[in-house]
């Protein structure tokens, strides 16, 4: 069945206290989406912020983004005064998140409520239906605390290796500190299970995202050095990142520690089962980030500056794919097949049965055959205009050569009556892909500044754009249906 989506994080929502949440306007949304004839919401990961602000650098799989929760639920609760909200300072301009002040006031106020939360059954019941990672993220989360936010590797010796007398030690002392970092992950869920079920009346699923990586300074490498490649002072001996190219001749240096595959595979990827059933419990279909990193990852030595010196070395393949086809029959997954492929990748993706990705911007850069124009486009694949790390499509058309831009505006049949944006709009919701996901900045045609990354890069743009209130409105939902309707995907 052909269907349609929009691509737009929760933190790029419109509302009061510097961040977009899981409040009236992510409903709102939802209801636009069902106005305009959609039936899917791309997000990007809902874990924890972390390293540059990037959502795929966050210091936990499990967790929820505490950045997310609703405040005027809490208000309506009785846990927050609207007074205590109101005299903060939440953001600086109305369409850009503040992480600074986010990181700086969100965590009191949960405090506050924190302050004024009884506990009781359903609390309990969390808590003990997220044993499995809830207790170590709380415990990891508080101690950062007590060491003023260093990461654990620089934890004096008997916490940095988890030693048994260490721990139970700091789980005393730390007891009130890991139960309102439990309390935080309570509200998330309560809030994201209220908005995903609303969701889901309204037939919209909800596709989310597992970067393949995480980063050193997280639970996971804290609490299971052995699955990753790191030396007897855990120090990783190499690191995630991708080659030079046409557009990064150094590479791009990630940093994240590599896995063990080996030993991963020896444990028959129980790691990584438990975390892509996490998945797909807060997903309805879950991108698969990096796909081609599952048969060959780029692995740099430890401690180069650039990417240059990395090599390609055999990840766990089809191993891998069998693995998760028995343990998650029933998930639904895409394949983020984007970056260097080789017929190895494609294999393993064509293995896999998942869908993988189109993404029309690709398409125009080079006269030579391109397995991104849509007349090679076949139906098992998800089509985009861009993803989340390109441009705009008005970036794309006011940056790129003449030449490109005449040879897109050549295959789209472009005109400036129906405006560029929206012709390449309407060529990628016209292709025979199953599913075909719009950035919520190419609806609004928006420029360079609404761009929400630039991979490999640190910025104050990076993850950081947010739409201003009241564009996303019933003349652009009426619009959207109506070129969804034409192409059949509503």
């Amino acid at each position: 069945m052909r269907s349609s989506g929009i691509l737009m994080h929760i933190t790029s929502l419109p509302g009061p206290y510097g961040v977009g949440t899981m409040g009236k306007q992510a409903y709102a949304f939802v209801d636009f989406l069902e106005e305009a004839g959609q039936t899917c919401w791309q997000i990007l990961p809902l874990t924890p912020t972390g390293f540059g602000d990037s959502p795929y650098q966050s210091c936990s799989t499990f967790a929820g983004n505490h950045y997310l929760i609703d405040l005027d639920a809490l208000v309506e609760e009785g846990l927050l005064q609207t007074e205590e909200l109101t005299r903060i300072r939440w953001c600086r301009k109305e369409d850009r998140v503040d992480f600074g002040l986010l990181y700086k006031n969100r965590l009191k106020v949960l405090r506050l409520a924190y302050g004024r939360f009884a506990g009781g059954e359903a609390f309990d019941a969390f808590c003990a239906e997220n044993a499995a990672w809830l207790p170590d993220f709380a415990l990891f989360m508080a101690l950062k605390d007590r060491n003023h936010g260093k990461p654990w590797y620089e934890w004096k010796q008997p916490l940095k290796s988890r030693q048994a007398k260490a721990m139970a030690k700091a789980r005393a002392d730390l007891a009130d500190e890991i139960r309102f970092y439990c309390f935080q992950q309570y509200l998330f869920f309560k809030q994201w299970n209220a908005l995903h079920s609303y969701a889901a009346e309204k037939n919209i699923q909800i596709i989310g995202d597992v970067p393949i990586y995480v980063p050193l300074d997280s639970v996971e490498v804290w609490s299971c050095p052995e699955l990753f490649q790191l030396d007897e002072q855990l120090n990783p001996t190499a690191v995630a990142g991708c080659p030079p190219d046409a557009f990064t001749e150094d590479g791009q240096l990630w940093g994240n520690p590599l896995y063990r595959w080996d030993v991963h595979e020896a444990q028959g990827f129980q790691w990584w089962m438990n975390r892509l059933a996490a998945a797909g419990k807060l997903y309805d279909v879950t991108r698969l980030d990096h796909f081609r990193g599952l048969e060959a990852y780029w692995a740099v030595p430890y401690g180069d500056k650039t990417a240059r010196n990395g090599k390609w070395i055999k990840g766990p393949g089809s191993s891998f794919v069998q693995a998760l086809k028995k343990n998650l029959p029933e998930q639904k997954l895409i394949a983020e097949d984007l970056g260097y492929l080789t017929q190895e990748v494609l294999d393993l993706r064509d293995e896999s049965g998942y869908p993988g990705m189109k993404v029309l911007q690709f398409a125009f850069d080079s006269k030579e055959p391109s397995d991104y124009l849509p007349h090679t486009y076949i139906q098992n694949t998800v089509c985009y205009t861009g993803t989340h790390d390109n441009m705009t499509m008005r970036q794309w058309f006011e940056t790129s050569p003449k030449e490109v831009v005449d040879y897109a505006a050549a295959y789209m049949t472009l005109s400036k009556k129906e405006g560029y944006v929206w012709g390449a709009i309407r060529t990628a919701l016209a292709s025979v892909s199953d599913i075909c996901i719009i950035q919520m900045q190419d609806y609004l045609n928006l420029g360079a500044a609404a761009r929400m990354n630039f991979p490999g890069t640190l910025s104050v743009s990076n993850w950081t754009w947010r739409a201003k209130d009241g564009i996303i409105n019933k003349d652009l939902a009426k619009r959207i249906r109506e070129l969804a309707a034409l192409y059949a995907r509503i």
